[in-house]
């Protein structure tokens, strides 16, 4: 049995873990992987500048360290803003992914140009710098926004009629106006709108959770990992350095959804 850890880059209870790991159905999942899902101890919570951004990366580090601690097999940054994944790479030697660059990477083969629609304006520069930092710039159409606050524990439950309009026409903009051929979810935490869209839109949508979940699980069945040329291992790692604060909330979540 193969484990991996799904890291969201907030501190979350374990009721809103268990929001994240529904979207994981049954038929997109294997007997022989088992995936769980865990926020951070402490550290950001609406990722909506540069301030909160470090915030993520550095905790999602110490979670990430932790998971390895644990056993886990594969780590995933589970957010579209890929905190802490870089120094992950660098620090541990097992394989870990990013939902954006794995939403990406898909959005780029099943099409020329792709746009990401996602629920908020803060939310916009970071993935405009997130597809530039991977070498998408050339691939990406546009990001736009609903204008609709996110939340993180609740996710689009109870504003599904508002949402999911708001989104149909923002995407719709961005294949008409801006030349995009496919949408990408923008969040995590929009993967409820998934199918609504894509029985609506003449073109894929990447749910970016799902893309993440089968690249990760590709690179365990083919028993690769992240290049130690370009992410390399430190001298003097210092995995400690977090142990002393205290948790917000429990680390993890695991229920019949994720295993």
């Amino acid at each position: 049995m193969k484990r991996i850890k799904m890291i969201l880059p907030v501190p979350l209870p374990a009721s809103a873990l268990e929001h994240f790991a529904a979207q994981l159905p049954a038929s997109l999942r294997r007997a022989d992987v088992s995936v769980d899902f865990g926020g951070c101890r402490d550290g950001a919570r609406l990722l909506d500048s540069p301030y909160e951004w470090t915030l993520a990366d550095a905790f999602v580090l110490d979670a990430g360290i932790e998971a390895h601690a644990e056993g886990y097999d594969a780590i995933c940054s589970f957010s579209m803003s890929d905190s802490g994944v870089a120094a992950l790479r660098s620090r541990l030697s097992i394989p870990v992914l990013g939902a954006a660059q794995s939403a990406f990477s898909l959005a780029a083969m099943l099409g020329k140009r792709f746009s990401i629609v996602t629920m908020w304006q803060p939310w916009q520069r970071h993935m405009i710098e997130t597809a530039t930092r991977y070498g998408f710039g050339d691939k990406l159409a546009s990001v736009r926004h609903i204008g609709v606050r996110p939340d993180t524990s609740e996710l689009l439950s109870g504003k599904e009629d508002l949402v999911f309009a708001k989104l149909e026409e923002e995407a719709r903009r961005a294949l008409d106006e801006d030349g995009a051929d496919v949408i990408v979810l923008g969040s995590t935490t929009m993967y409820q709108a998934h199918a609504y869209l894509a029985a609506r839109l003449p073109c894929p949508v990447v749910n970016p959770g799902w893309a993440a979940y089968k690249a990760i699980e590709g690179w365990l069945d083919m028993g690769i990992m992240q290049s130690r040329v370009a992410y390399p291992e430190p001298e003097r790692p210092n995995d400690a350095v977090f142990s002393t604060i205290p948790r917000v909330f429990q680390a993890s979540s695991t229920n019949e959804h994720t295993s």
